[in-house]
């Protein structure tokens, strides 16, 4: 393996991938931060938002999946510097954005960004540290909630100060520019498959035959979903709620993540990795469904607390697992755990803004919320306005008139009934508006909205819980064939130079 004396700065290299991570948290944060003003600004159903943020997840596994078999081949440094390139390129282009289209592809390029840094640190980690494996996978891994606390925490501040959503995402690319001055000219180590003279076809072998990664690649997918988008959408749905501003949950959850990651070394030789990962599906799956169902600020933080721990060793875990346990999977296997996790994340996140817009609907008072559509469609064609006010006075009216034709008996059509009601939140403010016989119909949609965002989100949530048994199960299963085969044991992969002179 690499010696400190070969010329690899390790200090450097590691902190360096922190650094590329935390610019991957400060992505996924402000992301999450900017939902609801996005939602504002282009009028997007809840599905549609599910889709701006789904999509970082989806750049996260193209990029894995194209880049990780690479990896052994061309080395990490390219794959780092293509992170860097998709980070910077995806937040101007978000800032930039003149339609959902640009936003789109923006959160898709930094998505890329993200999955490019998994691909290339990852390994990297492993190479640096192949006797460590699950404490220093967990200590860099903690950098993406530390990351996600710092950015929440100034996004916040930001917006607090008025500071517009396109601005505030110049925060991705601070930590961006730091880790692109130090690894774009490191010297980098070969991966620890290439170190120990591992086959392609051994490494294919060990990640597509072996029962091993097979399980953990199912798992992985139940443990993203349980984790990555309740995290996208906690923001937007507890501030709906009213209760607390759901960003400071956001911190608080990414907080707890972070402090426990730090500690990984003595948890782990305490629990040993089945341990943590029994004990995290029990906690996760009591924490989400309670999550649901709390309603006071004590009761979030409260089970946004248990929930935190639940997932806090969930992501790390799962890919020290496999390489502890498969190690000949390298590079690839690593790749493919995380690809398989983000693209749980990809299709459960706007899955969760269909349930929401679904459960939501439900909430909208039927005979208000069609007096105002009404209302809307009547008196808002004879308002004076011009440009962009003009603009927004036409769109509430087109969408209203579209869900009150839609409209069956006393029944409201579920998509467009929020879409009408939204673009008549964004224009609630116009002067002409504001003056206008519709002014109280107007602003009462905004508690129509948070009520229906809010109960619609809490019910994803609730809905998403349930899938925890089954990590409940097979954990526990896996953690008693361990025990019973006398404890956890990690396989190792010998150098080249040390499995001849052993030979």
């Amino acid at each position: 393996m690499s010696t400190p004396n070969d010329g690899i700065n390790r200090q450097r290299l590691f902190w360096g991938s922190c650094l590329a991570l935390i610019t991957t948290a400060f992505a996924f944060s402000v992301r999450a931060e900017i939902q609801t003003d996005v939602q504002a600004e282009f009028i997007l159903t809840n599905a549609n938002l599910g889709l701006f943020g789904g999509v970082f997840f989806w750049g996260f596994v193209i990029s894995q999946v194209i880049f990780s078999p690479l990896c052994d081949t061309i080395g990490m440094r390219p794959i780092v510097r293509g992170a860097f390139i998709g980070h910077v390129s995806g937040a101007l282009l978000m800032m930039f954005a003149q339609d959902f289209t640009m936003l789109w592809v923006g959160s898709l390029l930094t998505g890329l960004g993200a999955g490019l840094v998994e691909a290339g640190c990852n390994p990297l980690v492993v190479a640096l540290y192949p006797e460590k494996k699950t404490e220093k996978l967990n200590i860099f891994h903690m950098w993406f909630p530390y990351g996600n606390l710092l950015a929440a925490l100034l996004a916040l501040g930001l917006t607090q100060l008025n500071i517009s959503w396109e601005n505030r995402l110049l925060l991705i690319l601070i930590p961006a520019l730091g880790y692109g001055v130090m690894m774009f000219s490191a010297k980098y180590p070969e991966t620890e498959g290439v170190q120990a003279g591992v086959k392609p076809s051994e490494m294919l072998k060990a990640c597509f035959a072996s029962p091993t990664m097979l399980l953990m690649l199912a798992m992985m997918f139940i443990t993203a979903s349980m984790e990555l988008p309740p995290s996208s959408w906690i923001p937007p749905v507890l501030t709906a709620g009213g209760a607390v501003q759901g960003i400071l949950v956001f911190a608080f959850v990414f907080g707890i993540m972070g402090t426990l990651r730090l500690l990984a070394g003595p948890v782990e030789r305490v629990l040993r990795p089945t341990g943590i990962l029994f004990v995290g599906a029990i906690l996760t799956t009591i924490g989400l469904y309670l999550f649901s169902q709390a309603e006071t600020t004590f009761m979030l933080f409260f089970t946004a607390a248990i929930w935190a721990v639940g997932i806090a060793y969930f992501w790390p875990t799962m890919l020290a697992y496999v390489s502890e346990r498969n190690p000949k999977s390298g590079a690839l296997g690593l790749g493919m755990m995380g690809a398989m996790g983000m693209m749980a994340a990809a299709f459960v996140t706007p899955f969760m803004g269909t349930l929401s817009d679904e459960f939501g609907h439900d909430t909208i008072p039927v005979a208000d919320a069609r007096t105002v559509l009404e209302q809307v469609e009547t008196v808002f064609p004879t308002l004076a306005a011009t440009g962009t006010e003009a603009e927004a006075i036409n769109d509430a009216v087109t969408k209203s008139s579209q869900a009150l034709a839609e409209a069956s008996g006393d029944a409201l059509p579920p998509v467009l009934t929020t879409q009408a009601l939204r673009a008549i939140d964004k224009a609630k403010g116009i002067s002409s508006v504001a003056s206008s016989s519709v002014a109280d119909g107007a602003n009462s949609v905004s508690s129509m909205l948070m009520e229906a965002d809010s109960t619609g989100g809490k019910t994803a949530f609730e809905r998403l819980s349930f899938f925890g048994i089954i990590l409940i199960v097979v954990f526990g299963g896996l953690l008693l064939r361990d025990r019973a085969k006398g404890g956890y044991k990690q396989e190792h992969l010998l150098a080249k130079e040390e499995e001849s002179a052993a030979a």
